[in-house]
């Protein structure tokens, strides 16, 4: 988000970042203001090599959207027999699919304490990730200088630089 750091391009983060895991594939999402305008970006990676990348905007949405909406994408590019670590520096999003949505499944989509905020986004990215289970998904840190996830940050808030 502008208000707090430097919006650089993804250009630029491949000149100052060069730390981080080197093959995976990398997602995040950006809202400024949260609900507002927002991006998703993604990034697939081998040998430090990108080998396909991705984004978007919606012009009303919220960042948690545009979280889940990165992964959707990602999960799309890739072929169901691949083998990969896929990162996302959201916690809500890695645990939602790691660790509450098969739960969710099981009692018809519903949570005990309300309604599952996102559920449409949810479903498709639960149902995805199930499709491709030589993958995990793993939370990773936001802006501790991991090139590839400053790197998708740059894709996803790509919107805000015009």
């Amino acid at each position: 988000m502008a208000g707090y750091r430097d919006l650089l391009t993804p250009e630029e983060v491949l000149a100052r970042y060069h730390d981080g895991p080197m093959d995976g594939v990398f997602t995040d999402g950006s809202c400024d203001p949260n609900p507002g305008p927002g991006g998703w970006g993604f990034v697939w990676v081998e040998g430090n090599e990108i080998v396909r990348e991705g984004h978007g905007f919606d012009a009303k949405t919220t960042n948690n959207r545009m979280e889940l909406q990165a992964l959707i994408e990602a999960y799309k590019v890739l072929p169901e027999d691949a083998t990969c670590t896929i990162y996302s520096d959201s916690k809500l999003c890695v645990d939602t699919i790691n660790q509450w949505a098969a739960g969710w499944e099981k009692r018809g989509w519903k949570r005990k304490s309300g309604p599952i905020k996102n559920l449409e986004l949810v479903q498709e990215l639960y149902a995805l990730a199930n499709a491709h289970p030589g993958c995990t998904l793993e939370w990773i840190k936001a802006h501790d200088g991991s090139r590839w996830n400053e790197y998708v940050d740059a894709l996803a808030s790509t919107y805000q630089r015009g």
